[in-house]
């Protein structure tokens, strides 16, 4: 479906590496993995916080849906480094592509759409999944053509607004040296925008979500983590990065949630680049290498109990943050995921800023949680709902 473009399912070689390169500087010159993108993650919090609040007044104590604040707060951090804009949460357009993205991630996996990559004929069929997903595709498509159109349309190329302005810049400038065949063109573009768009909401979200699900399930790994944030932040300050040095209880609680949930559980395909002996095995070239994340996560050699939720796993004897070289979440290698940094921050700043704002417990007489959730290309959580109230 990506026409072999893009970042995370073009192949592997020189146009791929140039793409790749390109859109990690850029990002990182917009501030991606720094301390400066900390007040534009901030904002999106500050709006979910004031969200909760007023939905605590209002819901007389009956559960709530988070997932569309978190979605949206964590696309408008993505949307700001490659759009150059935010989305309000109640804006419809953007909800409705955020729901049509997560529909669209469970219809390629979980769906008879997984035999497209073996026969690309079914896309064309008139109808079920394969018509669903050619309408969720055209939707997603329109939506950012628009704002391509639009960068395009108002482009400074004095004062760069974002990634696809400097994509643009890059493009005109290939062609005024004459660069024929360049690989920067707007089709390219487009897939390196959906990838990012994709990738830089969806995985996070869902993280944000499943540990928020743990935390309401274990209560009192919820109350620990909340001591250890009172003890460190107090009450009185919002969380910062800096503090992420100082909160190993914390972060070993998102590792371990991470270790569990792993959010791309089969990561992405690979392909082998020439014929590879492997353990007596052969694997010719051209072969699709599917990494079970899962599997690395969950291995009972590597791991103690390994489908127990244990935090204390990440920690050693003295309470230290330990690093684990079989914890890969964002994968490995030179396709490991390129916005594992900007997840990490983000993920740290919304888990300790709403556990240190809020309390968060099980609508009474329901069920236990399923721990088990919905897969598609990623894992994400089955919807649930959850008391919030103020800490005070």
């Amino acid at each position: 479906m990506t026409k072999r473009k893009g970042i995370v399912f073009a192949p592997y070689g020189p146009v791929w590496r140039k793409q790749r390169k390109f859109c990690h500087a850029t990002l990182r010159n917009f501030g991606l993995g720094r301390l400066s993108l900390e007040p534009c993650i901030l904002q999106g919090l500050a709006t979910i916080k004031t969200e909760l609040q007023r939905l605590n007044e209002v819901s007389g104590g009956a559960g709530v849906d988070l997932a569309p604040l978190i979605s949206n707060a964590v696309s408008n951090v993505i949307c700001s480094l490659i759009l150059g804009q935010r989305f309000h949460h109640e804006d419809h357009e953007f909800r409705t592509m955020l729901d049509l993205m997560v529909r669209g991630l469970e219809i390629c996996i979980n769906s008879p759409a997984v035999l497209i990559n073996i026969f690309p004929l079914l896309y064309y069929l008139p109808f079920g999944v394969f018509k669903e997903l050619r309408q969720v595709e055209g939707d997603i498509t329109a939506f950012l053509k628009r704002i391509i159109a639009n960068h395009r349309e108002t482009l400074d190329p004095a004062n760069p607004r974002d990634l696809t302005d400097m994509y643009l810049i890059e493009m005109l400038a290939q062609q005024s040296a004459g660069e024929e065949g360049s690989s920067f063109t707007e089709d390219y573009l487009f897939y390196i925008i959906g990838d990012l768009f994709i990738a830089g909401t969806d995985t996070t979200t869902n993280s944000v979500l499943w540990i928020l699900l743990y935390m309401v399930s274990h209560p009192d790994i919820q109350d620990e983590v909340q001591a250890e944030i009172d003890k460190v932040v107090g009450r009185h300050r919002v969380p910062s990065l800096t503090d992420k040095g100082s909160l190993p209880f914390t972060e070993a609680t998102i590792m371990e949630v991470q270790r569990l949930t792993v959010v791309v559980p089969l990561a992405i395909p690979h392909m082998a680049s020439e014929t590879t002996e492997f353990r007596g095995y052969t694997i010719p070239k051209g072969t699709v290498v599917v990494p079970n994340l899962w599997s690395v996560h969950r291995d009972p050699t590597v791991w103690d109990d390994p489908d127990t939720f244990n935090p204390a796993r990440f920690l050693d004897d003295e309470g230290k943050l330990l690093r684990k070289e079989c914890f890969i979440p964002f994968g490995i290698g030179r396709r490991v995921c390129m916005g594992e940094q900007l997840a990490k921050m983000e993920l740290f700043l919304m888990v300790t800023s709403l556990l240190q704002a809020f309390r968060f417990r099980l609508p009474e007489r329901t069920p236990p949680p399923n721990l088990q959730g919905r897969f598609g290309l990623t894992l994400a959580p089955c919807s649930y709902s959850v008391c919030v109230s103020p800490r005070g």
